[in-house]
């Protein structure tokens, strides 16, 4: 997708927007950096490494021009640092708050830093961005905010309760973010992601997502562990589609703050992903024969998930570009060039 339709890029006469990303290096970051790169604009990321990576912010290097990588500017800081808050954002006109510890399991196993992380840190980047005067504040709010509430699907006024510490952090955040808009007037936008998948997502680790875990453990030969009976299912959503929302609300005409999910609307089980993984790398010449392996349920986990994306649609002008199966047919290259760890 060419984002610059949406952002206007400097080549077009635009003057460059002032952009900060927290979170840079990251998965869904790093996209946004090239997304606002390719469009021209002038960036500055800010990131600590707990879970990005360096190999991100050189991969998108070498997908920009050298004149557009020149308008990056990197600062490593930790968003539990107000100075660095206050230092990444000077002089921003809009924010992509993309830091964060993510993982319900992660949540379970550590909920204080993912306290620290996601509700301190939040509030850190929020104040920042409130004192310098920033036009908009977007953030990455979570469906885990949903929890135990059983409609499909899942409408943004209707939540219930948290399952996770995780889900909790990520509710705080929209308190926040609405108790700053009336105490202040300063408004911000979140964005309920929904499973998002795609290029540099990390493969590895203790709390990998499902999507680069199971691409991996296919490609080395190795067993995929479906934890429940597989009938779990979820609204997977290219990252395109959450690079093109951010951009949509920061630049949105909207003068209150706002809460949008964004997904395809859709739902797929895990069984039914496993089978389009495996069809997909079947059809880059990589053929996979183990039949699954099914393991218990995993704690905090809800049992099924799809969004209702029209709020969305209609105020922010917001369409998935990307059903599942067409994100995993765009990522699968990517995810076979990898090196094997």
């Amino acid at each position: 997708m060419d984002f610059s339709q949406i952002i206007g890029s400097s080549a077009s006469g635009n003057m460059p927007k002032r952009w900060l990303i927290t979170g840079c290096a990251g998965f869904i970051g790093s996209n946004l950096l090239q997304a606002l790169l390719a469009a021209d604009q002038q960036v500055t990321g800010l990131d600590n490494f707990a879970t990005g990576h360096q190999r991100n912010l050189d991969e998108v290097q070498g997908l920009v021009s050298p004149e557009q990588w020149r308008r990056f500017t990197f600062i490593e800081g930790d968003i539990r640092n107000p100075e660095h808050c206050k230092q990444a954002v000077a002089g921003s006109d809009y924010v992509l708050h993309q830091a964060a510890l993510g993982s319900v399991p992660r949540s379970l196993a550590d909920p204080v830093t993912t306290n620290e992380v996601n509700i301190s840190g939040f509030l850190n980047m929020l104040v920042a961005a409130r004192d310098a005067g920033v036009k908009r504040f977007v953030y990455a709010a979570s469906s885990s905010t949903y929890g135990d509430h059983p409609a499909l699907p899942k409408v943004e006024a209707n939540i219930g309760k948290p399952l996770s510490p995780y889900a909790i952090t990520k509710y705080v955040n929209e308190l926040y973010a609405d108790v700053f808009s009336r105490s202040y007037g300063f408004h911000s936008i979140g964005l309920r992601y929904f499973n998002v998948f795609g290029p540099r997502q990390d493969p590895n680790g203790a709390y990998a997502a499902v999507i680069p875990k199971w691409t991996a453990a296919m490609i080395a030969g190795d067993k995929v562990v479906i934890n429940g009976d597989g009938e779990t299912s979820r609204d997977f959503c290219f990252v395109d589609n959450a690079v093109q929302a951010n951009l949509r609300a920061a630049l949105a005409d909207i003068e209150q703050s706002e809460v949008f999910n964004v997904a395809v609307g859709d739902r797929t089980t895990l069984n039914q992903l496993y089978c389009a993984i495996q069809s997909a790398l079947a059809g880059n010449g990589i053929a996979y024969s183990h039949t699954p392996e099914y393991a218990d349920f995993r704690p905090g986990d809800v049992r099924h998930s799809q969004a209702d994306v029209s709020k969305a649609r209609l105020m922010l002008g917001y369409l998935p570009s990307h059903t599942i199966n067409e994100g995993i047919a765009v990522a699968m290259p990517w995810y076979i060039a990898q090196p094997a760890k």
